[in-house]
């Protein structure tokens, strides 16, 4: 999710003179990533019936899918606004799919009296995510950089670069859902097996 929010703005604002930078402003920026937010809340009914249909662990790993896509779209589409818009959405759709699962998964992996802990540390795994997105996306923009009248701005490839780790991050999820295992059923307790004499006191009160 991070890679999108640290790449296309910086790449929005560069001066056009870079020759990949589109010297937009910082509200232009903005409202070109308006919409993902949008698809997003558009994707979670969306989302919520893939869950119900098929399960949430099929939703995770086609969120995954689109991500990687769209970050894959990216790297391809990146001269003009309304490729950025694209690729926002795409993205934000995949993560709308993904958002919407995760909690499902959550719950239905822990006993009820967990659920509570559960969530709480996967807003922390969440949280430690980004910090580590922004990190290594800092640390690629930093090295990968060219010279522009006489300061050092993050090349062409640098940001190619993040958006590559970010599609193979999304490849890397998918792949790690695809070993989550199958979900008991809600609520259902496993049936024990009736011995002769409780079979012969069940067929006496019947």
């Amino acid at each position: 999710m991070f890679a999108m929010s640290l790449v296309i703005p910086q790449l929005l604002q560069l001066p056009a003179r870079t020759g990949y930078g589109l010297g937009k402003s910082m509200l232009a920026a903005g409202l070109v990533m308006a919409p993902s937010g949008l698809v997003m809340m558009a994707t979670a009914p969306i989302s919520a019936a893939v869950s119900k249909a098929r399960g949430p662990k099929v939703t995770l790993m086609t969120g995954a899918l689109i991500v990687a896509a769209g970050y894959g779209l990216n790297i391809v589409l990146m001269s003009e606004v309304w490729h950025f818009v694209l690729v926002s959405c795409v993205i934000g759709a995949g993560i709308g799919f993904t958002y919407g699962s995760m909690p499902a998964l959550i719950m239905g992996a822990v006993p009820a009296s967990e659920t509570a802990a559960a969530n709480s540390l996967n807003t922390l795994m969440r949280s430690i995510g980004t910090s580590s997105a922004s990190a290594v996306a800092g640390v690629i923009l930093a090295q990968l950089t060219t010279d522009f009248g006489g300061y050092a701005l993050p090349s062409e490839n640098g940001f190619k670069a993040v958006l590559a780790v970010g599609a193979g991050a999304a490849l890397l999820a998918f792949a790690v859902a695809s070993f989550i295992p199958r979900q008991r059923p809600a609520g259902g307790a496993v049936p024990v097996a009736e011995g002769p004499a409780e079979s012969a006191e069940v067929t006496a009160k019947s």
